[in-house]
């Protein structure tokens, strides 16, 4: 047998049972490939479920509130998914009539669809030959033809673009395409994969020439960028303070308490002396109740190193910068898409009741 139809027969026998493969429908497709980008199935799953119940079409989806989407989404990370999820559903509405497109071309030119994702729509919903190029495509590839090329570099995508499409069985490209895929996720896993029961074993240039564990190669990573956030949690009969996130940095479009971003990490003593802090509380009457342990948040080519400081404000000066947030019951904070870090804290802290004690 070739590649193809061998990977084809493996999958008949070990596929996972997902629910996106038992449809043709192309939202519900791309809705799964959306979650799934940077979410691992069995998290993903349970939003997948959640986001076809409450926008069971994309007109539902088009004319959903961005602010609803998101919160439907916390918590899986990576929230442009969501605005440009949110984005193309009004651009189908708008263009196609609620129709999800049914050309590869037409599909890549929507907002947040990559050459990946196009060529898995059209595949699996309309079986159009076009090859799929993730991280398990790539690992399975590099492997059995032995190729030493790093898979992160600037000439990988078209080299194994051309290698993926050459062994394509484009008669069954949908078919095919998962069956690649799911090959790398559950048999030729990145870190000791079972080879003596791999049916590609023969044909393997990896595993004829001993070096598995070697490959895909990849370049070094990028260098981590530390960042330090001193986060408000603000007590004034019975309410908080919010703020949205602008554009251009993480969550953007999420909400999240008054924020002080310093260089590095900072005491309780050194921040109420910065002129940030001094503007949100000025002539303001408060006493700081706790401060959190400093927790680690990890983002791609990001760690944010966080702190949150309860504080219950008694009166607000007019000349606080406080007047210029958004006031909301606490009650309500669980309306509103927040950063996961955020969220976890709340939640594992339950400081919905205020804290007695006096620290500062």
């Amino acid at each position: 047998m070739n590649f193809s139809t061998t990977i084809i027969h493996w999958y008949q026998i070990n596929k996972r049972d997902l629910p996106w493969r038992k449809t043709n429908n192309a939202y519900y497709i791309w809705l799964s490939e959306v979650i799934l980008q940077q979410t691992r199935v069995a998290q993903g799953l349970s939003y997948y479920y959640k986001f076809i119940e409450t926008y069971p079409t994309i007109s539902h989806l088009a004319n959903a509130s961005l602010d609803d989407v998101l919160k439907l989404w916390q918590g899986l990370g990576y929230y442009s998914r969501a605005r440009n999820l949110h984005f193309t559903a009004k651009e189908i509405q708008t263009k196609y009539n609620g129709v999800f497109p049914n050309t590869y071309g037409e599909i890549l030119a929507l907002k947040g669809i990559g050459e990946y994702t196009a060529a898995a729509i059209s595949s699996f919903a309309y079986n159009l030959p076009h090859a799929v190029l993730d991280g398990n495509v790539y690992r399975v590839l590099a492997r059995y033809l032995g190729v030493e090329l790093a898979i992160n570099s600037n000439k990988a995508k078209k080299y194994f673009t051309e290698i993926a499409q050459g062994l394509f069985d484009e008669k069954n490209a949908g078919m095919h395409n998962q069956a690649i895929m799911d090959f790398g996720a559950l048999q030729c896993v990145p870190i000791s994969p079972n080879c003596d029961e791999c049916p590609l074993m023969i044909t393997c240039v990896a595993f004829n020439k001993k070096n598995v564990s070697s490959l895909p190669v990849k370049e070094k990573k990028l260098k981590i960028k530390k960042r330090f956030f001193n986060y408000f949690f603000i007590r004034h009969n019975e309410q908080t303070f919010i703020q949205q996130r602008g554009n251009g940095d993480i969550w953007e479009g999420l909400f999240e308490f008054p924020l002080i971003e310093t260089n590095e990490e900072v005491n309780i003593y050194s921040l109420v002396e910065n002129d940030n802090f001094i503007s949100i509380f000025q002539k303001s009457k408060y006493l700081i109740l706790n401060v959190s342990n400093p927790i680690k948040h990890i983002l791609t080519h990001r760690h944010i190193y966080c702190k949150f400081i309860e504080i219950k404000v008694e009166s607000i000066s007019k000349k606080s910068t406080l007047v210029n947030l958004q006031q909301i019951p606490l009650e309500e904070l669980n309306k509103y898409a927040i950063p996961r870090l955020i969220d976890r804290y709340l939640q594992k802290e339950n400081n919905i009741k205020l804290r007695k004690e006096r620290l500062f």
